[in-house]
């Protein structure tokens, strides 16, 4: 019997060996990463297989969820909203609530004159116990 020759080159190995009458040839792409080379396993490794379908699964999964996020986004941005105005306004207790810097009492200064000569008053706030008594007294 005769020995198998080889070839060798950078990226295959070719085997040509001889037996009796037939000929055969063999090509192998040996990869140096592979642990046992010649094995027969073909294929794409395992971590490549499970790239792939989770790349293929986070496309597909939040594809239609865009819809869904866009409303739960509006909806925590609404209420964010609210909730830094009810944050920012004094407590109905609060004094501020009824007076501030520009709050105006009315003038009495003119009450010494006529009826007829008083001018238009100037514009000022109400207290609230006035505007009690002008809404609420008339209902008894």
């Amino acid at each position: 019997m005769e020995e198998p020759h080889s070839v060798n080159s950078p990226r295959t190995i070719l085997s040509f060996s001889k037996r009796g009458r037939t000929t055969t040839a063999s090509v192998s792409f040996v990869d140096p990463n592979d642990e046992k080379p010649n094995s027969g396993e073909h294929g794409p490794k395992p971590f490549e297989v499970y790239g792939f379908v989770g790349s293929i699964t986070i496309v597909v999964a939040t594809s239609p969820n865009i819809p869904s996020y866009a409303m739960v986004i509006i909806v925590l941005a609404v209420i964010f909203y609210i909730g830094l105005n009810f944050m920012s306004t004094p407590p109905p207790t609060s004094l501020t609530t009824m007076f501030d810097e520009f709050s105006r009492e009315p003038s009495s200064f003119l009450s010494h004159m006529e009826r007829d000569e008083q001018p238009i008053e100037p514009i000022s706030d109400l207290g609230i116990d006035k505007i009690n008594v002008l809404m609420f007294d008339d209902v008894k």
